[in-house]
Parts: structure tokens; sequence; C-alpha cells
């Protein structure tokens, strides 16, 4: 047993592994390990380290197990901000107490950034607000509506972020698979019958295109097809 822990450490993160696997095997830590001094389970570890918000239930329990996760690891601010890709301001003379908390911060930030993106970097001025607001009045809320995501260009890893950027919208991703063939040249929203306007509404928030299906008997259920990878949002 003590054999194999130490193989799976040696290992090291691949080169693609996220910033906290690379956080977590720089302390010489096991999946098991790093699940038990966090209070989650292995499964909820892999889906922290592996990009995969969408396999919890809640964004809010995404953020929770992020956050527990992050202080479980003991990364400090210094840290964090490293791993946020942030500018990292030359060490204090004297350090700080709160750093801690700065690290749980800067990680929890990080993450609230991500969702907030998805919802807010493709909205456009109306000219007339008042309008607006009333059409998205009449839409169902994200929480209502069934999003089904398929892999189209072969990249499961970016359908899955992509799925990931779904969920934090509020959609419930009810599915993750395979598209027919993998020859989707870019990422679409396909809408049913009647559900043009909940179909524009993510479409918008991804920044993709969108299509009708040639049928469908639930006008909220949605499905994104996942061509290569890109900036979506951007």
């Amino acid at each position: 047993m003590e054999r194999a822990r130490t193989l799976e450490v040696a290992a090291g993160p691949a080169p693609d592994e996220s910033p906290l696997a690379r956080a977590r095997v720089h302390r010489q830590l096991t999946v098991d390990e790093a699940a038990r001094r966090a209070h989650l389970e292995p499964d909820e570890v892999q889906w922290l380290e592996e990009g995969r918000l969408y396999r919890f239930p809640t964004p809010d329990r995404a953020l929770l197990a992020t956050v527990l996760y992050a202080t479980a690891l003991g990364i400090e601010h210094r840290e964090a901000l490293e791993l946020a890709g942030m500018p990292v301001p030359p060490m204090p003379f004297v350090a700080n107490p709160w750093r801690r908390l700065g690290a749980v911060g800067a990680i929890g930030a990080a993450v609230l950034a991500g969702v907030l993106a998805v919802v807010l970097a493709q909205s456009t001025p109306k000219k007339n607000a008042s309008t607006a607001a009333s059409a998205a009045s009449t839409l169902p809320a994200p929480w209502a509506v069934k999003v089904i995501v398929l892999n189209g260009s072969g990249d499961i890893v970016y359908t899955r972020s992509v799925a990931s950027k779904v969920q934090a919208a509020g959609y419930r991703v009810t599915h993750v698979g395979r598209a027919t063939s993998f020859n989707y040249p870019q990422t679409q929203v396909y809408y049913p019958p009647n559900g043009e306007a909940i179909g524009l509404r993510l479409a918008k928030q991804l920044g993709v295109p969108v299509q009708p299906l040639p049928g469908g008997l639930d006008p909220r259920r949605l499905v994104v097809i996942v061509g290569p990878p890109r900036a979506v949002g951007n």
C-alpha cells in the first residue's frame, strides 16, 4: 500500500493537470489523503481537479467544496494568487496573520469570477432596457431548463469545461456524452420547437450560434454540441 502511494505521488501531475492537482502533489498527498483532510469524497476531489464542476448537485456545493479543499491543502495567499494566475506581490517583511483567509478569498473570487463571466460577458446594451427586462421575465428560469452537452469534436475535456459553464449559469445539465460524429466545426446551441427564446438566451451566454432542432416534444430541453476549443463567452 505504501509503495503504491509513493508511486502515485512521485509520478507527479500530468502537464495539463489543474493547479489544484499540482498543489496536492506538491504536498505529497494522494487523492484519498487529500479527500480525508477536506472531509470530501475522493470523487469530489477528482471533479475539482479535472474541472468537472457540473458533477456537483449545485454551483453552491461546487464553491463550498473548492473552499474546503483549498483550506485542507493549506494554500496560503501568495500561492492562491499564483494558482489563480494573478500577480504575486513581493514577500512582505512581516508575515500576514490573515494570509490563509486571504487564500480562501482568492480561490472563492476566482470561482465566482468564472460564474459571473459566463452570465455577463455576452450581455450587450439594449435600446430599450424596460422592454428587454419585460421579455426576460417571461422566460423560464435557467434551473427549469434541461441541457444535454455532446462532444462534437473529440475533445471530451473541453466538452466538460463547456458543460461546467452551462451549469454555472444555472441550467440543469442532465447528460454529457458524445455526438454522432466528431465533425462539428463549432459549438452551437440547438433548440426544439417553441424553445427558440431559451435557446437564444443560452447561446448569448456562451457566445455561440443557435440552430433549431428538427423535432422534439420538450420546449425546455436544449442540446449543446461542442466543437473545437475556443474562448467561449469572449
